[in-house]
């Protein structure tokens, strides 16, 4: 899956527990009707993906969607779920990736000689 959106808040590089666990924020508005607000975390080695970036930039990312059960002290059965980033790059803005080019002037085609009620018939049956 992927998210497209401009770089709203970038976090910085937190370490947490004994083993050394990584994690990095970043939350993308999408450009749509109604903008979301959307917070993708990079964990581990892919925290180095976002030394990259900066707020106001263009960008389309990688995600996975995750997500967990977890049972309080009361028994009591919750879940969580996360978007993880795994991927990002930069969007030109010149351009969306959709568009298709324009097309061209009807002055920059050429005529041809044939005319237009010949057939040639060069059919092998």
């Amino acid at each position: 899956m992927e998210i497209e959106g401009k770089i709203k808040w970038l976090d910085e590089t937190k370490t947490y527990g004994n083993n050394g666990f990584r994690k990095r924020e970043v939350v993308v508005t999408t450009e749509e009707q109604y903008p979301q607000h959307i917070i993708v975390e990079f964990v581990q080695d892919k925290c180095e993906l976002l030394n990259a970036f900066q707020v106001g930039q263009n960008v389309k990312i990688g995600i996975n969607l995750k997500g967990r059960e977890w049972v309080n002290p009361q028994g009591e059965t919750k879940y969580f779920n996360s978007i993880q980033g795994w991927r990002i790059d930069v969007l030109d803005s010149s351009q969306a990736p959709s568009e298709t080019p324009p097309m061209p002037p009807p002055t920059s085609f050429e005529p041809t000689d044939e005319s237009p009620n010949e057939v040639e018939d060069d059919l092998p049956f």
